[in-house]
């Protein structure tokens, strides 16, 4: 994977930048890096990047936003570096859509574990359990796409999702009428490998929701059980 793979540093700090092109590039991995937005989105728009390693304290616009317009326009896998390493924080990380959040100071053991990890959910085109997947799994008019990763609405349209919450919809949709736990989902859809918390699961839930429910305050197809989990209530055509 590192061979073929493409990162973008995007850090004000210099020496974190080197010391991510000395290590990652000893690993085999391609670094590209930058310094501010305006030079992030020059390599964007030239350069195909596999993941970004976006640290959410820069000059000016601040990581988070930039994450946020990364999110509108692209669908790139996002891990997010910062000093600050409260949950709060991973929370609104995850909320503008970043699929894996680092805190400073870290391994470089551990971010290319989680690179890998991001990596692997983006790229895989079979069950993450293992088994082979259904190529289009389809409910409620909608069609998620399992070897392209991508998802349809009703009405046609192409519908953005990020690497968590594909693998996130793509365990509901595998796995319908039945009560999944925080942890059940956790191991599914991320088998722990980016070491996450409970917490982040109910963002996902609340980010899949804005995206395919009709009145996300009041939703159909992803139920909250209480004391359980969550149900996806829909029924599902496997082709």
């Amino acid at each position: 994977m590192a061979k073929a793979t493409r990162l973008l540093v995007v850090d004000d700090d210099a020496e974190i930048r080197s010391l991510l092109t000395t290590l990652l590039g000893s690993r085999g991995y391609r670094v590209r890096t930058a310094h501010n937005e305006r030079r992030m989105l020059e390599i964007l728009e030239t350069s195909r990047i596999d993941l970004v390693i976006l640290d959410i304290m820069l000059p000016g616009k601040d990581g988070l936003t930039i994450c946020r317009e990364i999110r509108d326009s692209r669908s790139i896998p996002i891990i997010m570096l910062t000093a600050r390493g409260d949950l709060t924080d991973r929370i609104v990380g995850l909320e503008v859509g970043a699929d894996d959040y680092l805190a400073k100071p870290f391994d470089v053991k551990e971010l290319e574990a989680r690179i890998k990890a991001v990596l692997r959910r983006s790229r895989d085109d079979t069950r993450v359990d293992g088994t082979p997947a259904a190529a289009t799994l389809r409910f409620e008019g909608w069609n998620l796409d399992v070897g392209l990763r991508q998802l349809r609405s009703p009405e046609g349209a192409d519908v953005d999702l990020t690497t968590g919450e594909f693998d996130l919809l793509r365990v509901f949709a595998e796995r319908p009428q039945r009560v999944l736990s925080r942890d059940q989902l956790l191991d599914l859809a991320r088998g722990r490998e980016a070491m996450a918390f409970d917490r982040s699961i109910d963002v996902q839930v609340s980010r899949l929701r804005r995206k395919i429910e009709t009145d996300p305050q009041a939703p159909e197809l992803i139920k909250t059980v209480r004391g359980g989990g969550y149900l996806f209530t829909p029924a599902v055509e496997r082709s």
